[in-house]
């Protein structure tokens, strides 16, 4: 047993580095590339405040970290600091002017599949292309960074804040991300955690695409084009995410299946708070919809969803929902508030006494068929919707709450979010950017 106990020793101190050291370099002509070609494993290299010329090449671990005012330009030339290693950290940098090449990516920091393990910590990354490219890079971590991207004229040839590509396991938290195109490109991966993130002016604050069992929480999307999009991805947890004024909608779930959404808060006049395209087998909890064109539109055949303790409040449309048979928005006796709907509780039990159902003939009517919007003062109209109330046995499909709820579920929206949601977003200033972000469906 001794003799085990000393070999695992060696073997511990032989996978340490021998001779870390701290290596402290200043501004000069080919100071920094010097300082990396001399470098060990294990070493940490400190940039001086000062003008470092990029691209940098990292390929054995090591720590590249600045002090204040240290900054690394690559010229428009690559990524401004490449990481092809493993247990490399960049941290305290502030990493300007990449190539703006979209394939294979020019980023403030890219992170190969060889760097593992890497860390992305508390840098200003401005003017890039791509703010992080986590490109195979499992078990990542971007923490505490602040990027500022590409303002172009057109929105699709910006890059992402964060580009997460098939890297499992890594973590995205605590980063401040505007300009550009989307916040967090998630593509192609699974087991990733992107939390407390601030998103502003972009196209999508999040947008998931073929990425699975992961989870979204704590994130501040505001004024961009759309906030939360889950896309083609399954197993999603999505949870205390708040959407203000976004422009067309807060959260979207397109063919994803099997993931919980629960906790969020979209307020502000989105066009739409929530859109379920054909996605199944999702659970819509304790979230809040509030003040928007259409507060949850469904479509093209979402089945098997459970809805429960929502609070739909002062949408135009409660619900958009087009179907032939009845839909249950309640689960084991608890529905949702329905801030239009007068009721009672005589029993006290919260509920009210009354179902409710947020459309009648006529809204399924102006749905599809719109030229039919031009009658709809017309008194043929009023006497539709006279009869229906008078004779339920008329009402077409479509959603149905058995048991809604007298009271909304206590969400508030902090102070500080609120007076940063006043400043005006770049979409409604009238700047150039694409048009075309909506979801089109089929």
């Amino acid at each position: 047993m001794t003799r085990l106990v000393s070999l695992v020793f060696a073997l511990m101190l032989a996978a340490m580095p021998a001779w870390a050291a701290r290596i402290d370099v200043h501004p000069g002509e080919g100071a920094l590339a010097r300082a990396l070609l001399g470098a060990s494993a294990g070493d940490e290299i400190v940039l001086a405040p000062g003008l470092y010329t990029g691209p940098v090449y990292i390929e054995i671990p090591l720590t590249l970290r600045g002090t204040t005012g240290a900054v690394i330009d690559a010229g428009g030339i690559g990524s401004v600091v490449m990481v092809d290693a493993p247990d490399v950290t960049v941290q305290s940098l502030t990493l300007i002017n990449s190539g703006r090449v979209h394939e294979p990516g020019d980023a403030g920091v890219k992170l190969t599949t060889k760097a593992l393990r890497a860390r992305v910590l508390d840098n200003h990354l401005k003017g890039n292309l791509i703010g992080v490219d986590v490109h195979g890079a499992r078990d990542a971590l971007i923490k505490g960074n602040r990027i500022e991207g590409l303002q172009l004229a057109r929105m699709n040839d910006r890059g992402n804040g964060i580009y997460v590509w098939n890297a499992p396991g890594s973590v995205v938290e605590d980063n401040e991300i505007r300009y550009g195109r989307d916040g967090i490109f998630s593509n192609v991966s699974k087991r990733n955690i992107y939390r407390r993130n601030l998103f502003r002016d972009l196209r999508f604050a999040v947008h998931y695409m073929y990425t699975n069992d992961s989870e979204i929480a704590g994130n501040i999307s505001i004024g961009n084009h759309l906030g939360f999009a889950m896309m083609y991805s399954d197993r999603i947890v999505a949870r205390d995410n708040i959407s203000i004024n976004d422009r067309d909608y807060g959260i979207m779930l397109n063919y994803t299946n099997k993931s919980d959404v629960f906790a969020n808060q979209v307020l502000g006049g989105a066009e739409k708070c929530a859109f379920v395209y054909n996605s199944h087998r999702n659970l819509l909890a304790e979230n809040s919809f509030d003040n928007c064109d259409i507060g949850i539109h469904f479509t093209a055949g979402s089945e098997h969803n459970t809805i429960t303790g929502n609070a739909f409040i002062g949408n135009r449309t409660q619900v958009k929902y087009v179907g032939t048979r009845d839909v249950e928005w309640s689960f084991d006796g608890r529905g949702n508030f329905w801030s239009d709907h007068p009721s009672f509780d005589l029993n006290g039990d919260a509920r009210a006494d009354s179902s409710y159902r947020p459309n009648d003939l006529m809204d399924h009517i102006l749905w599809s068929q719109p030229a039919a919007k031009l009658l709809i003062g017309s008194p043929a109209v009023q006497l539709v919707r006279w009869s229906q109330e008078q004779f339920p046995a008329t009402t077409p499909g479509g959603v149905v709450d058995s048991h809604p709820l007298i009271a909304a579920p206590d969400l508030s929206v902090p102070q500080n979010l609120l007076l940063l949601a006043q400043a005006t977003p770049h979409w409604a200033t009238g700047a150039s950017d694409d048009d075309a972000t909506h979801f089109q469906p089929d």
